[in-house]
């Protein structure tokens, strides 16, 4: 029963993970190119795995960026993964406490849209959302890998750039499958719109933090209001 779960849900992170083959494949030819050995490249994914703060990271890294800034820069990325946390905990209430540190470990965007997508159909055990959240882990760890082994072969700007592509594709392809209620695709409408306002008047990304968190105090104020 348990092997059954965990197949279950790792056959559900199959979109995540053909998604992660490539963009971890862009990362690790990225380090590669920017001087980073094999294996501090496939360190960086077994220990962060987030996508964007290890390009970012390797970026800055290639720049000449100290640790400090780095950090900083990664911190304030990733903040978005409070709200993520505190959105999805809802549903994990009854799972076993030994399993949340992995999972919350195992948390970034993709897995975030999947997994809610899943658990809003019907109740999930933990076995499964561990083989969904664990698939796309060990898809970004490969991907991460072959890119530190076989980057090297790619290093045209028009290589880099297409399968940095890949990245805004499957956000795409995530953002789509969610909408499936009116209010859904309102929310969307009105985060993307506060986004690109934010964009232009306040630097850093902290326009996305500030775009999400308004959209969300929206909606929260709109559903009270319509009792």
């Amino acid at each position: 029963m348990s092997t059954q779960q965990l197949t279950a849900g790792a056959k559900k992170a199959i979109p995540i993970v053909l998604g992660y083959l490539p963009l971890g494949f862009a990362y690790g030819a990225l380090a590669s190119l920017a001087g980073i050995s094999l294996p501090f490249i496939v360190m960086m994914s077994v220990v962060v795995f987030a996508g964007s703060a290890q390009f970012i990271s390797v970026s800055m890294l290639a720049a000449g960026a100290g640790a400090a800034s780095i950090v900083a820069t990664v911190f304030l990325v990733n903040l978005r993964h409070l709200l993520m946390s505190a959105s999805i905990s809802t549903y994990l209430q009854k799972f076993p406490r030994k399993s949340l540190p992995l999972l919350s470990f195992w948390l970034t965007d993709e897995s975030y849209a999947v997994g809610c997508c899943e658990l809003n159909e019907g109740e999930k055990s933990h076995l499964y959302m561990l083989g969904l959240f664990g698939t796309a882990y060990a898809g970004w760890v490969s991907g991460s890998a072959l890119g530190g082994i076989f980057g090297g072969f790619f290093t045209s700007t028009n290589a880099v750039l297409t399968m940095e592509y890949a990245l805004y594709a499957m956000f795409i392809f995530l953002l789509v499958i969610q909408l499936t209620e009116k209010k859904l695709l309102m929310a969307a409408l009105v985060s993307g719109a506060l986004s690109l306002l934010f964009y232009l008047y306040i630097p850093g990304t902290w326009y996305i933090m500030l775009a999400t968190m308004t959209t969300a105090t929206l909606g929260v104020m709109v559903e009270k209001w319509k009792g």
